[in-house]
């Protein structure tokens, strides 16, 4: 693994120690080795210092997963500019409110990507917000002479470089400040929990521009092995360029791996991905059934998930070798083992093992604080950790499991009921495909819980069976939800994280 103290440093090192070694190939079999992702980089940041962007210009992107994005990346990075990657999922709303609060002075868009016209939405956004200037880019990124561009980014500081907004699908988006070492230290992490190597073929299948995006590009860096790129996945699609590009690593969440599952049934015999080693995961919760399906039917060591956050990415990981009652059941233990996690109950005190609590952490790549800054003393406590806002436990030997969102307990008549605990439940049931359950208001009880379940082929799943099957599973009946609605998919974001706001507002009524 090699050692360096901010991004544009490693990519120099990694670029002259295997300059010829494949970094990323794409669905059209377009390759970039390391070398040559080093020169695109120094040529597009020469490129973007015509436009006037420098040391701590901050720059709004907003592209697809593309070979130019990873490009874009080392480019901002060669600048020392502060960058700050957006979703494409997001509109002129969100847009605007993070292009205005960032105070961006260049916002980077493609023109036309999937039916949607991100050029016309990016100078209407400017039209309001004065300084701010558009550069529509597609596959062809600024491009000029890197001969006088100036010295690198120093070394010896590590400075905000980065402002990645949460993914969240309820409130305004959050700015969270990051360094490139605090990045860093999650992806050395990671590379150790995974076991990764050279000869790694890893699924680029999410979104790019969120926080994961860049940390894979490290991983890739620190390692040495190569990215399989999908601009946006589509089974239907996708799965064949992994399979011809001999994915390794089948990421990157429960979407994907259920997607994966799904195909691998539809084929019938023989490995789908016979080089898979894992099946990396994270972003959202895993139905523990989900690991043992998917290590029985793919080979492999099944789903090594972590936890983590826009805020404090791959907090806990779990490793190659671990049992799989522990891939299964958790998210892993601490990453990196300088990480400090702590558990504290509602009422405020700590959590012993096994007891419930919101769960806090503190670490080496905990962001310093939203952009926002009267954000910041509701989400860090008196001792600088982190207030997660999820529900979680940590077993006796460490690993931490996660029990559902604060916001996420359906409170009925009194009684805390633990979405995540039904959901994992229904979804070992044989008709059950994917499942969210819901707290809905009800004048009786306070609050109702509702799953929405979409069911495998075949018949849908009846209440009755429901009812049924979760009473034969030992759950206690207050927590049996009392209504059942059915749909095609449950919908879920980019990043694999589902849509309950836009459930609760469906079924409010129901």
């Amino acid at each position: 693994m090699i050692e360096a103290r901010n991004l544009w440093q490693l990519i120099e090192r990694r670029a002259a120690h295997t300059p010829d070694a494949l970094l990323a190939v794409d669905e059209e079999d377009r390759r970039l080795s390391f070398a040559e992702y080093k020169v695109a980089a120094e040529r597009c940041a020469a490129g973007l210092s015509e436009l006037g962007v420098g040391e701590g210009t901050p720059v709004s992107w907003m592209l697809p997963t593309w070979l130019e994005s990873l490009v874009l990346v080392g480019g901002l990075t060669r600048l020392a500019a502060r960058q700050n990657p957006v979703l494409p999922i997001y509109r002129q709303r969100e847009a605007s409110f993070i292009t205005r609060q960032s105070g961006a002075r260049l916002l980077i868009v493609p023109s036309q990507w999937r039916n949607f016209d991100y050029e016309s939405m990016a100078r209407e956004i400017a039209r309001d917000q004065t300084g701010l200037e558009v550069l529509a880019v597609d596959r062809a990124l600024p491009d000029a002479d890197p001969t006088h561009l100036p010295a690198p980014p120093p070394t010896d500081l590590d400075p905000i470089r980065w402002l990645f907004y949460s993914s969240g699908t309820t409130a305004a988006p959050k700015g969270a400040l990051h360094t490139d070492r605090a990045i860093m230290a999650a992806a050395v992490g990671m590379c150790r929990c995974l076991d990764l190597a050279p000869d790694d073929r890893v699924a680029l299948v999410f979104p790019f521009t969120h926080i994961g995006g860049v940390l894979w590009l490290m991983n890739a860096l620190l390692i040495g092995f190569s990215h399989i790129v999908i601009a946006a996945f589509d089974p239907k699609t996708s799965i064949d360029v992994l399979v011809r590009h001999g994915v390794t690593q089948a990421g990157a969440g429960t979407a994907f791996h259920q997607a994966y599952l799904s195909a691998q049934r539809e084929a019938g015999t023989g490995a789908l991905f016979p080089r898979v080693r894992s099946f990396p995961g994270g972003g959202a919760p895993k139905p523990p059934q989900l690991h043992y399906d998917i290590k029985r039917e793919m080979g492999g060591a099944g789903i090594i998930s972590g936890y983590g956050l826009t805020e404090c990415p791959v907090t806990t990981m779990n490793a190659v070798g671990n049992p799989d009652e522990k891939l299964a059941l958790t998210e892993g233990r601490a990453n990196p083992p300088e990480m400090r996690i702590r558990v504290v109950k509602l009422d405020g005190n700590p959590a012993g093992p096994g007891e419930e609590g919101e769960i806090r952490a503190h670490g080496p790549q905990l962001c310093k604080g939203y952009l926002d800054e009267s954000l910041n003393a509701a989400a860090f406590d008196d001792e600088g950790y982190f207030r997660t806002g999820d529900l979680g436990y940590l077993d006796e030997q460490g690993y931490i499991v996660i029990t559902g969102r604060l916001k996420d307990v359906i409170i009925r008549k009194g009684e805390n009921i633990s979405a995540k605990e039904v959901e994992d439940l229904l979804y070992q049931h044989p008709k059950v495909k994917d499942v969210a359950v819901i707290g809905l208001p009800d004048p009786r009880t306070g609050e109702r819980a509702c799953a929405v379940v979409a069911c495998s082929s075949g018949a849908p799943l009846a209440f009755e069976e429901m009812v049924s099957f979760l009473k034969d599973q030992g759950l206690m009946i207050q927590k049996i939800p009392e209504q059942l609605e059915i749909l095609a998919e449950v919908p879920r974001n980019p990043t694999g994280k589902i849509l309950k706001h836009e459930l609760r507002k469906k079924y409010a009524n129901s």
